[in-house]
């Protein structure tokens, strides 16, 4: 695959899996369905894709690991078809190693807290299992904190939810603060010491919605070193009416006016949207996007870092400080057990 002149798109959220796993489509197959498959991604010139593994509320919070396990088999399954285009990517190294290599870096993700059961043993196995970035939250609250649309209470992390953040923090895995309470939001900028990301976020200055960030949240995420991923829904771009792709453009320039070029990120959440901007009703569609961009006299060097390498830069820092799930523990008599005897 070869991708744009602008270097691999990064996209932060899409919601494929549930149509894989409900049979609707398959991944590798090109579908007039949905917004997201294989054969797109590559028209398109993805060439990192995170997967969001979302969990429905009938399964919370029981069923929540069991439906994660669920999803994830499929999503497996299917990308196992084809290895010489597509892999699941957990180290720095692999990234890379697929981007030389042409193919689409799929990075798993989990978008709600409730598969973690509560427990930071379940945590490390799942970054084992290859998860890379949860959202702490839907917008409903659970045991780590509130949702952006349970968030009366003004409640932000839980002790459990400061733990999780740490944990994550020291495994390597990036945290999302897309859906999170506001109180949340800055309990997880006060408590990580890694960059976050907002994977599908816009701005609420310009649509007054709990899901997109305040002006006051963009500054601080970006403070840190954070990236918020653009949102395509209609309703997070504008309150009503049809959204169009110079709604996307309004965004990215609010935001770029109060932090500048470097935090900006596409996070579309196709497939779990109902309603697209007009001209970017799937995948394919994202160089109509890039053109608006040019229109507006971007340079070349900041539409590579919207399009794909704000992102990677948070991956990579965030993966490449991450520690060993299971370090060996050392022997009171000196040096690590589990060597020769």
């Amino acid at each position: 695959m070869s991708y744009t002149p602008y270097g691999p798109i990064v996209d932060a959220h899409v919601d494929t899996v549930l149509d894989l796993a409900a049979g609707r489509r398959r991944l590798g197959e090109r579908s007039y369905q949905g917004h997201v498959d294989l054969p797109r991604l590559e028209e398109a010139g993805v060439g990192v894709q995170v997967f969001a593994h979302y969990i429905e509320p009938v399964y919370k919070p029981h069923a929540a690991l069991i439906r994660f396990m669920e999803l994830y088999d499929v999503f497996l399954r299917e990308v196992a078809l084809y290895p010489d285009r597509i892999t699941v990517v957990t180290t720095v190294a692999e990234l890379d190693r697929a981007l030389a290599a042409g193919k689409v870096a799929a990075i798993i993700g989990i978008e709600g807290g409730e598969a973690l059961q509560g427990r930071l043993g379940i945590l490390r196995l799942l970054h084992r299992l290859g998860v890379r970035l949860i959202g702490l939250t839907w917008n409903e609250r659970n045991d780590l904190a509130d949702g952006a649309g349970d968030a009366r209470s003004g409640g932000g992390l839980s002790q459990l939810g400061e733990q999780v953040v740490r944990e994550m923090n020291r495994l390597g895995m990036v945290v999302d603060v897309s859906h999170l309470s506001d109180a949340g939001f800055y309990d997880v900028l006060a408590v990580s010491s890694q960059p976050v990301v907002a994977s599908h976020s816009n701005c609420r200055a310009l649509c007054p919605h709990p899901r997109n960030l305040t002006d006051d949240q963009i500054r601080a995420l970006a403070a840190r070193g954070g990236v918020m991923g653009m949102n395509f829904f209609a309703r997070f771009l504008r309150p009503e009416g049809p959204a169009t792709i110079d709604d996307v453009v309004r965004h990215i320039e609010h935001i770029a006016a109060l932090v500048g070029p470097a935090h900006i990120g596409l996070g579309s959440d196709f497939d779990g949207i109902s309603e697209t901007p007009q001209g970017l009703e799937d995948v394919t569609r994202l160089p109509r996007l890039v053109e608006a961009l040019l229109r507006r006299n971007w340079k070349e060097e900041h539409l590579r870092w919207i399009l794909g390498e704000n992102f990677l830069r948070v991956f990579r820092q965030v993966w490449s400080a991450g520690e060993p799930a299971y370090p060996v523990p050392e022997d009171p008599a000196g040096g690590a057990r589990g060597g020769e005897p």
